[in-house]
């Protein structure tokens, strides 16, 4: 005898149920790949038997085609566009009079701004999720030896002219001369280092893939939330806005459209913002803002690493902590280089012999983070 499942079905009813819903997920399937293969051919290649096979299941093709109108819409906005000579220098004036007549211009900035120092972004042609995602290594030249590029001695020279809005500096944190994600990975940001005042285990900064900030210092989101508010202008650069368009207090969304910051935009590619945008400028970062600049007749400032802050506000290593990390130091300028060598020996030997050639950064925080996502919503998928 079999036991009643409690709701008025039996259990082999219920397999018999289970059985059936499992059939018609399979015959589903197979309508789809069925009708995926003819619509792949042209209307007059099509045999009577296969027209009939459509006219039968209308669902399905209309399925089938939107699918096809989504993937050539993600291919599209995944594709680089670039503005025309004439038209970058007639889209740049038109951002250059917004700054002009702006009172508080606020920037936000993406990894676009930095591909011109070799340090890869995330969702270009060679970015890192792009690579990652055809199943390529992810590689990039060491963050240690980059240096700021034209945009950001250009944003430089607008904060120096007041035309940019500065952020306050968090009352506690530690600036450290290397990479100190080595450890760090989505959800996971402990670096292994602990605070000199109370002990604390120490997390790096980096709001990764998949995450939303969770920290008050030092990303300062009710500054920059205050600071969106007073906004009559938004610069966006080199960022494809899919994470910062979730923060709407970045964005003014509280107000009605006609009072909320003119938006500009530069980036290569589509970005959610597009249609809202004052004006998208199709054209890459240190191109535009050289244009911007000659503009509104700034002079953009030459990086000079003795000048840098960093090397002032980094906060040194103590004696224990000094081989916690394998990611080379930041090199200082002449007359600056009593910071302590990385574990690597990115400082010269006893010798004098010069450190060996960096190698190729694999996986780091991007890397991991990215895996464990993709693992995650595999498990769920299946």
């Amino acid at each position: 005898m079999e036991a009643d499942t409690g709701a008025g079905v039996s259990r082999a009813e219920k397999k018999a149920l289970d059985k059936a819903k499992i059939v018609h997920r399979e015959t589903e399937r197979n309508v789809l790949k069925t009708v995926t293969r003819i619509l792949k051919k042209a209307e007059d290649e099509r045999t009577e038997e296969e027209a009939r096979t459509l006219l039968r299941h209308p669902s399905a093709v209309e399925q089938v085609r939107g699918r096809s109108v989504r993937s050539g819409q993600q291919r599209r906005r995944r594709e680089e566009v670039c503005d025309g000579v004439e038209e970058l220098r007639t889209k740049v004036s038109q951002l250059a009079a917004a700054v002009r007549c702006a009172q508080h211009l606020v920037v936000y900035t993406g990894a676009g701004i930095s591909t011109a120092a070799s340090i890869p972004d995330y969702r270009g042609p060679n970015g890192v999720w792009t690579q990652l995602q055809k199943g390529q290594a992810v590689s990039s030249s060491d963050l240690g030896r980059a240096e700021p590029t034209l945009t950001h001695m250009c944003i430089k020279a607008l904060h120096q002219q007041n035309l940019v809005c500065a952020s306050c500096i968090p009352a506690r944190e530690y600036v450290r001369m290397f990479d100190v994600t080595e450890r760090t990975a989505l959800r996971r940001h402990a670096t292994g280092r602990r605070c000199g005042r109370c002990g604390a285990e120490l997390r790096d900064t980096i709001v990764h893939f998949g995450e939303r900030g969770t920290l008050e210092q030092p990303l300062n989101w009710s500054g920059a939330a205050a600071a969106a508010g007073s906004a009559d202008l938004i610069l966006c650069l080199g960022s494809s806005l899919k994470v910062l368009k979730k923060y709407a207090c970045l964005w003014s969304m509280n107000r009605p459209a006609k009072r909320r910051p003119l938006l500009f935009i530069v980036n290569l590619q589509w970005t959610p913002k597009d249609d809202l945008a004052t004006l998208k400028i199709n054209g890459r970062c240190d191109e535009v803002m050289e244009l911007l600049m000659e503009e509104l007749d700034l002079q953009i400032p030459p990086y000079n690493k003795a000048e840098d802050p960093i090397f002032h506000q980094a906060t040194p290593l103590r004696p224990e902590e000094e081989l916690s990390h394998t990611r080379c130091l930041i090199a200082p300028p002449a007359g600056q280089e009593d910071q302590p060598p990385d574990a690597q020996g990115s400082a010269p030997d006893a010798q004098g012999h010069a450190p060996p050639a960096p190698q190729p950064v694999q996986g780091g925080w991007f890397g991991r983070g990215f895996s464990k996502g993709r693992k995650r919503k595999k498990r769920k998928t299946v």
